[in-house]
């Protein structure tokens, strides 16, 4: 089991106010790189409205995900990058292929490419994007990872489907890590889970999880593997989850209180921490690390931890201390 992060990057998601800049986003990043987080993670918006997550509307900045990233290769030197996820209509696929050999070659082989078919209507319009319905954006997603593949794993690469095609496109020079970087697909609806299954290495769920609903969508991805004739086992697993640590019971409450006082629009306000801790990794370090363990048997490699009660955030820095002191060398 390891511990990856889900990078604050928006205006909301730092402990005090101010603008998402880049030098305020990096220093999380190094400071998971000297802690010894396996991973950090930037997700992929031209903004974002935490209405969707409870919180008061009103769009949220931040920088851009892929330069983000580059910047951040240069910035650290251990930790693995990825992406939570890139929305497939934003950029084309053979030229996705170019920019994740490039940033894994800026790595020096550290990068996880995750990719998913974009929910975020008015920022596709808005920005003249395409936004079909879902079925379509799905077979795009599917399509793209085919590109992705093609191109990253062979020296010139061919694709030909219905949406996207490249004849001996070459990605030269090619990524560093052999045959090409983990290609990841976040989501959970059924059809999601049958391109997971057909097109993917790995699956990532997020925010809340119970793990009998997570067994319950383990059965849907297995069906799934079942008809495209690959093993189950193949299919790697990681899952983000709204975290919360404290040294001990008394000091969780005193955590949750500062939490819930820190929440944009009042979100959590009135919320039990019984009821929210129930579908997320909330606890002492010992908790937190069974219910790791738990996780570990369904299969899951990492868990993605948002600390904060919406995604990529931190509501305070001692959260990742308290993670690195008690959780991390107990994962090792």
């Amino acid at each position: 089991m390891r511990l990856g992060l889900a990078l604050p990057h928006y205006d909301f998601s730092f402990p005090g106010p101010g603008p998402a800049t880049f030098d305020r986003v990096a220093g999380y990043a190094e400071r998971a790189d000297s802690q010894g987080w396996h991973q950090v993670w930037v997700s992929d918006h031209f903004w974002i409205d935490l209405s969707r997550y409870g919180g008061p509307p009103g769009r949220q900045g931040t920088p851009e995900c892929w330069t983000t990233l580059a910047a951040l290769a240069v910035r650290t030197g251990r930790v693995r990058l990825g992406s939570l996820v890139l929305a497939a209509g934003f950029r084309p696929p053979t030229l996705l292929a170019k920019m994740a050999a490039t940033l894994d070659q800026l790595a020096g082989g550290r990068l996880d490419l995750g990719l998913g078919a974009g929910w975020g209507e008015e920022e596709h319009v808005e920005n003249g994007l395409p936004f079909p319905p879902p079925g379509e954006r799905l077979a795009r997603l599917e399509e793209a990872l085919g590109v992705l593949r093609a191109l990253l794993a062979e020296a010139p690469g061919s694709f030909t489907g219905r949406y996207y095609r490249a004849e001996r496109a070459p990605v030269l020079p090619g990524p560093v890590q052999r045959p090409r970087p983990p290609l990841w697909v976040g989501g959970k609806g059924d059809r999601l889970l049958g391109v997971v299954a057909r097109a993917a290495d790995g699956w990532n769920f997020c925010w809340s999880a119970t793990p009998e609903g997570y067994q319950q969508r383990l059965g849907v991805l297995a069906a799934a593997c079942a008809e495209a004739d690959r093993p189950f086992g193949d299919v790697r697993r990681s899952l983000g989850l709204a975290t919360l640590i404290g040294r001990d019971a008394d000091d969780l409450v005193e955590r949750w209180r500062r939490l819930q006082a820190w929440t944009p629009g009042g979100a959590l306000d009135g919320v039990e921490l019984r009821d929210w801790a129930a579908s997320r990794l909330v606890g002492t370090p010992a908790e937190v690390l069974d219910q790791l363990r738990g996780w570990e048997a369904l299969g899951v490699e990492q868990v993605v931890c948002t600390f904060a009660g919406m995604p990529f955030a931190v509501f305070e820095d001692e959260q990742l201390d308290l993670a690195a002191e008690l959780v991390l060398p107990r994962l090792a």
